[in-house]
């Protein structure tokens, strides 16, 4: 599954919920939007999948946000998203290939590449998903193969994920049951745009996990300065509505998803080398092309998520 997503908010409408919550409007600068319209839907050209002359299944979409542009006479100025996907051989794996774009419009666009489950919920979203994962993987049972070619990057603005992981429980533990005022969306990432820093370190605490797991599960406490990772942690933030967060804190932003949620961003380094992560920066960029065999399920579950116990909500 490809999703499109864009990041404008006109906060005068009201329409996105906080942390799942009906909320009011509220004045504009905590999100981009140049006006009404901001929030559109893009303009779509859709070519089907077709199987050519010469063997090969080929199909893309393509188009812009920026509305009565013309994406054919040059893409100075406007907004760009194209997605082709191809196949060669029948026993070849296809191969997707993501262009995207931002405008002073519209600077906050995202595009993924997906595999979801082919029913129930999808990780963030309390509607039913249709992708092509007919076993749902399960931490720590389970590796990911993909090949990646990035040809060009976006600047230091810009996140590239190697790879992002999307799930969702309940604060605590139980699974989710489509309740947006109490499900929450938990998403760790991998960044390797080379120009993304560390915003975890000695002297900004609360925007890393409370603490590190070693492949051993030894725990490492972020105010151990001589022995935590600062560089593998780009950014944590915590939901929003946990009621027992450890200070400083960072929380995520509260209007993004359709629920709260959670994020662990991490950065190349040679702490995740034995899960076959990046271990420096540079690994995966431009002119690095390889296939990576992750394995996602042994790091899952050996990163901080915030979960409390019925016990303790009992206290309260």
């Amino acid at each position: 599954m490809v999703m499109l997503k864009n990041g404008n908010y006109d906060t005068t409408s009201g329409l996105c919920p906080r942390n799942g919550k009906k909320a009011p409007p509220f004045g504009p600068g905590r999100f981009p939007c140049f006006g009404k319209g901001c929030m559109n839907q893009p303009m779509l050209f859709h070519q089907q999948t077709k199987l050519s002359d010469g063997g090969i299944m080929r199909g893309s979409f393509k188009g812009t946000y920026d509305l009565g542009s013309d994406i054919g006479n040059g893409l100075d100025g406007i907004s760009f998203y194209e997605v082709v996907w191809e196949k060669k051989d029948s026993n070849e794996s296809w191969v997707f290939s993501h262009k995207l774009k931002t405008s002073k419009k519209y600077p906050w666009l995202m595009l993924y590449l997906r595999a979801d489950a082919t029913k129930g919920f999808s990780g963030g979203y309390h509607y039913d998903t249709r992708g092509m994962l007919k076993i749902l993987p399960e931490s720590p049972n389970f590796k990911v193969r993909v090949t990646l070619d990035v040809r060009q990057g976006g600047g230091p603005k810009s996140q590239f994920y190697l790879i992002d992981i999307g799930s969702c429980w309940k604060n605590n533990g139980a699974p989710c049951d489509g309740d947006v005022l109490t499900d929450i969306t938990r998403y760790s990432e991998m960044i390797i745009n080379p120009e993304t820093p560390a915003w975890c370190s000695p002297t900004n605490l609360g925007n890393c996990p409370p603490y590190h797991i070693t492949p051993n599960d030894t725990k490492i406490y972020r105010n151990d300065t001589a022995n935590f990772p600062y560089g593998a942690y780009h950014y944590y933030c915590a939901p929003e509505n946990a009621l027992f967060l450890e200070k400083p804190v960072s929380t995520c932003d509260p209007y993004s998803n359709p629920q709260a949620q959670e994020l662990v961003q991490l950065l190349p380094h040679p702490i995740w080398a034995d899960y076959g992560y990046p271990t420096k920066q540079g690994d995966g960029w431009v002119g690095d092309a390889r296939t990576w065999e992750l394995d996602v399920g042994g790091l899952a579950s050996r990163l901080y998520f915030y979960q409390v116990s019925e016990w303790l909500n009992s206290l309260f």
